[in-house]
């Protein structure tokens, strides 16, 4: 009897411990599945299927549910394959982690729409549309500036000088400054003539320099 009591108890402690190492295997199991591995455009991405199913109607939602209909494929690591740019990929995939736009300033906003567009992350599209908007808007609120130049001659120059001018230049302002030379017999008036040009506003706000001085002619 003391045999078979023995045997039971050993029978019994094997079992547990089958029964232990399995549930064990089985946990690891499911934390691996959490964990997806992708590979855009060379750069590798790690991230949880939870951020991927952000959005269940993004091509990432798709992807991380093993979608029968999207045709994708998985590298020798086991990565999924996306021939995008990584570098507008990480904005992307963090505002599906933590819900913001976060932006480097070497970043377009431009960039991230096409990729958002790609993935279809429909809020994500929304949110830059909007600020590329408000951007653009603030850009075309900027008032327009003038520069300013004062020019010299003498009375015989002054027609030519004013239809000769050119890129935008425009005639301001004329002030006598006297007779500064006889020139044969007849005292020869000498102006400041008073020119101005429009500096027109770039995208973000930057200002062109003018590319041209006004030209007289003597």
């Amino acid at each position: 009897m003391a045999e078979n009591s023995s045997e039971t108890s050993s029978s019994v402690h094997r079992r547990c411990v089958a029964h232990s190492s399995a549930e064990r295997n089985t946990s690891a199991g499911v934390g691996a599945s959490k964990w997806i591995r992708l590979n855009v455009g060379g750069t590798y991405f790690l991230t949880t299927r939870q951020t991927l199913c952000r959005d269940p109607k993004s091509f990432l939602y798709r992807l991380s549910q093993a979608d029968p209909e999207l045709d994708s494929d998985k590298d020798e690591t086991g990565a999924y394959l996306i021939d995008r740019d990584p570098t507008y990929f990480g904005p992307v995939l963090n505002y599906l982690r933590h819900g913001k736009l976060v932006l480097n300033r070497d970043l377009a906003e431009e960039g991230v729409l096409e990729e958002a567009e790609f993935y279809n992350i429909t809020s994500l599209i929304k949110l830059i549309k909007d600020k590329i908007r408000e951007r653009d808007c603030k850009t075309s609120q900027v008032p327009v500036k003038h520069v300013y130049r004062v020019l010299q001659c003498q009375e015989e120059e002054l027609t030519q000088m004013v239809s000769t001018m050119s890129d935008g230049w425009k005639f301001e302002q004329l002030v006598s400054i006297g007779s500064s030379y006889n020139y044969g017999n007849e005292d020869q008036a000498e102006f400041l003539c008073v020119v101005s040009k429009e500096l027109h506003n770039q995208s973000y706000g930057t200002n062109s320099e003018p590319s041209e001085k006004a030209k007289v002619s003597v």
